[in-house]
């Protein structure tokens, strides 16, 4: 057995064994610190990633932005809460990022211009979203040693639920446009903050990845030191719809 710090190589087998290959079209969680000391840091990752998907394949992250500043797609980094691979991601030449301050999402590889161009502004998880695009490409989800309730697909789910009086947002965000201008931009949303409805305990993405993972239907392994899974993106929308709403709804 391989001993840290991995090369890219080695995460390539892993990634290869947990399922995931050429052509795969994958959206990325990932905890650096999960996975441990790879040769190239981040950017090893993303090598590992390219070559188990090949030049027909995508790979999709969360990037997120810093706040504070006016927003830049080319330019502002990757909100650090989601991590340094998603910066490197988004720094890495050839990764596509969408022009949203909140669905702001890179890909990289044959689908990433579809999945990242022409997004909607309000309700940018839901039907048309960089998300739904990904369902109907029968996208898959890696989790690579991730929070719980991290994975971004759920957020479509709350779209499809039939749950009354879900919760919406308005927002203003300062985006930098194509002529340099700074102007104000405003989102209207379901709340993908504090949740679409009040629910007691812990955050319910939490509770609903937790619960998917117990019916057994990812791939589990390992890649570098970090526990994974590889979930269908369709198969896991359909559950975490159907749990909202059984347990979202009305009582």
């Amino acid at each position: 057995m391989t001993d840290p710090p991995w090369p890219p190589d080695v995460i390539a087998r892993d990634l290869r064994e947990l399922g995931l290959g050429d052509g795969d079209t994958v959206m990325v969680h990932a905890s650096m610190r999960a996975i441990g000391s790879v040769i190239g840091g981040a950017d090893g990752v993303i090598d590992a990633l390219d070559a188990v998907l090949g030049a027909s394949g995508t790979s999709v992250m969360n990037l997120g932005a810093v706040e504070g500043v006016p927003f830049d797609p080319l330019t502002t980094p990757a909100d650090p809460d989601v991590g340094v691979l998603a910066e490197a991601f988004r720094r890495r030449s050839g990764t596509v990022v969408s022009d949203h301050p909140d669905a702001r999402f890179g890909a990289r590889g044959a689908a990433a211009t579809h999945l990242t161009d022409g997004v909607p502004w309000n309700d940018y998880y839901g039907p048309g979203s960089s998300l739904a695009r990904l369902v109907s490409l029968d996208a898959r989800v890696l989790r690579l040693g991730s929070d719980l309730d991290t994975v971004t697909m759920i957020h479509l789910a709350e779209y499809l639920a039939d749950v009354p009086d879900k919760r919406r947002v308005h927002r203003r965000h300062r985006v930098v446009g194509p002529d340099g201008t700074v102007r104000v931009r405003e989102v209207e949303c379901l709340d993908d903050s504090d949740g679409i409805v009040d629910h007691p305990g812990e955050d319910y993405f939490a509770t609903i990845t937790r619960d998917y993972l117990a019916t057994g239907r990812a791939r589990v392994g390992r890649v570098g030191a970090a526990r994974s899974e590889l979930i269908q993106a369709r198969d896991l929308v359909e559950f975490a719809t159907a749990w909202m709403n059984e347990h979202l709804g009305p009582r």
